[in-house]
């Protein structure tokens, strides 16, 4: 029978789970996922990540690909694999895709959120979704100060200890913080992210929102490649990956 390749869309709460790979300390969403194909499928079917997500990290749009020879018409794999996925990961789109396809070499930009609970107290609803800061940030600050993340930069100064990425050299093409009521969200593109890095930029840009550090911050680290020039590692839960693209989806390339 013909082998197919097919991309996955997958959404998750990270809460519960030690991150998107494979971990020694915990059960992550990509063992969540192949289980679930393991019983759909009837055998252990390997999935491979767009982006390996820390624990605590959310999802919107993670992707991930495996191969298989099963008759299942490649846009059901949500409507199969969710009645054996745990109601924090959800299968929400699938697709055939070429068999030389690679859900992360082949990722041509990532789009990421952070939400912050701006709020005297912590939020009830949200506490897994957000990072509270209970001190009144600056938002018109920490948007002006993102902005120099704008552009193709030696971004070393962002990336934590443990990134085995062979260069820092990233483009990031948008980026903003915009409030709404208690809320402060940053969204940001670029072309790919080191290790921590989204984490670290809002660590640096609630340090900014405080007074903490200068808004020209980000641009000097930029130029020291220094760690020190920024702020904290912003806690997990306030991350969210929103949407892995590929090229094929611009240029309509069929699937």
């Amino acid at each position: 029978m013909e082998s197919k390749r097919i991309l996955l869309t997958v959404s998750y709460d990270g809460t519960a789970y030690c991150g998107w790979q494979y971990q020694d300390n915990g059960i992550s969403i990509q063992q969540k996922v192949e289980e679930a194909l393991e019983k759909a499928l009837g055998g252990f079917t390997r999935v491979t990540g767009a982006s390996r997500t820390d624990a605590g990290v959310h999802a919107l749009g993670q992707r991930a690909h495996f191969d298989t020879v099963s008759t299942i018409p490649p846009e059901k794999y949500p409507f199969v694999l969710n009645r054996f996925l745990p109601p924090d990961i959800r299968v929400t789109e699938s697709i055939r895709v070429p068999p030389d396809f690679h859900a992360r070499f082949d990722a041509a930009g990532k789009w990421y959120t952070y939400r912050i609970h701006n709020a005297p107290h912590p939020s009830a609803l949200y506490r897994c979704l957000t990072a509270h800061v209970p001190v009144r940030l600056d938002e018109n600050a920490m948007d002006s100060c993102a902005r120099q993340l704008l552009g193709t930069h030696d971004f070393a100064a962002f990336a934590a200890a443990g990134g085995q990425a062979k260069t820092t050299v990233r483009t990031i093409d948008r980026v903003s913080v915009v409030r709404d009521g208690t809320e402060i969200t940053l969204k940001v593109h670029g072309d790919g992210f080191l290790y921590n890095m989204v984490r670290i930029i809002a660590g640096t840009l609630i340090y900014v929102g405080q007074g903490k550090l200068d808004p020209g911050c980000i641009a000097r680290a930029i130029d020291s490649k220094n760690r020190l020039d920024l702020g904290i590692t912003a806690p997990a839960c306030g991350l969210e990956l929103t949407r892995v693209e590929y090229a094929f989806e611009k240029e309509g390339m069929e699937r």
